[in-house]
């Protein structure tokens, strides 16, 4: 069993991502390593653990660790486990464009993760910015307009499955563009590359505002990247951060498996915005 004595956090970079090294995610962890791992999510966004081959069961009891694992609508399910997503990307597509997960929920998904099966030999790397930071270099004035507006995007929960055949836009959920984590209450941008139109603003005002928040907030400033290896496992905060799987291999082979977490986290009050 892994303890909290062998664990290792090694940042990733300067502002956000971290490698997690001594803990085994094959066998249970207990509750002291549970409440350390999950303090190093909350301040680092980004965990990576490398060379743990998951099954999927045990993909899902390492989510568990975070928050409630997901039954997704109308993803794939893995025949071994109900809760966890197969993605071949020859079948399935790719996914790059900056972009936060399940954006049709209100609340979206607390925690998206992945672990990887096939990966190709040279590139495949996948980038997260940070969002919170985004936010907090943004001045005083733009930060009192945005705490106003709200981003309108698809709602239809099959329009987000990758490979779907993606239908016209019926309901739309809003979600506003600065958000405050239920989970640490600090704030930060929230928007992705498939947000249709801001609320509260004329429609030129919307494109505008639109365009600057999203190069903004994908500025190398604000990126981490990591390449990776079959057996790696992967998991970030889908409120704080956004990510984008670069597309630079090809017709190279991609497969991984994904793990969806929601809320209520776990270890802790909950806060709410």
């Amino acid at each position: 069993m892994t303890t909290a004595a062998s664990l290792d956090i090694r940042r990733a970079g300067p502002r956000f991502g971290a490698e997690i090294t001594g803990v085994d995610l094959t066998a249970p962890v207990d509750e002291a390593t549970a409440r350390e791992l999950r303090r190093a999510f909350r301040e680092h966004k980004v965990l990576v653990f490398r060379d743990q081959h998951l099954t999927p069961d045990q993909h899902v009891a390492a989510v568990d660790v975070f928050a409630r694992p997901f039954d997704h609508p109308t993803a794939k399910k893995d025949p071994a486990n109900p809760l966890v997503y197969p993605y071949n990307v020859r079948q399935t597509g790719k996914a790059s464009t900056w972009h936060i997960g399940g954006l049709w929920r209100d609340p979206v998904f607390a925690i998206e993760s992945l672990t990887y099966e096939v990966v190709p030999e040279l590139g495949g790397h996948t980038l997260w910015a940070d969002l919170q930071v985004a936010y907090d270099d943004l001045s005083e004035p733009f930060k009192a307009l945005l705490e106003t507006v709200s981003a309108v995007y698809d709602g239809n929960a099959e329009n987000y499955a990758q490979g779907s055949e993606k239908t016209a836009t019926g309901d739309t959920v809003e979600h506003p563009v600065v958000l405050t984590h239920p989970a640490t209450g600090r704030k930060g941008l929230f928007i992705s590359s498939s947000a249709t139109r801001l609320t509260g603003v004329t429609p030129a005002e919307s494109r505008v505002l639109l365009d600057h928040l999203l190069r903004h907030a994908s500025s190398p400033d604000y990126t981490i990247r990591f390449g990776w290896k079959p057996g790696d496992f992967v998991l970030w905060d889908n409120r704080a951060t956004w990510h984008y799987a670069v597309d630079d291999y090809g017709d190279g082979a991609r497969v991984y498996r994904k793990v969806i977490g929601v809320e209520p986290e776990k270890g802790g009050t909950e806060r709410h915005v």
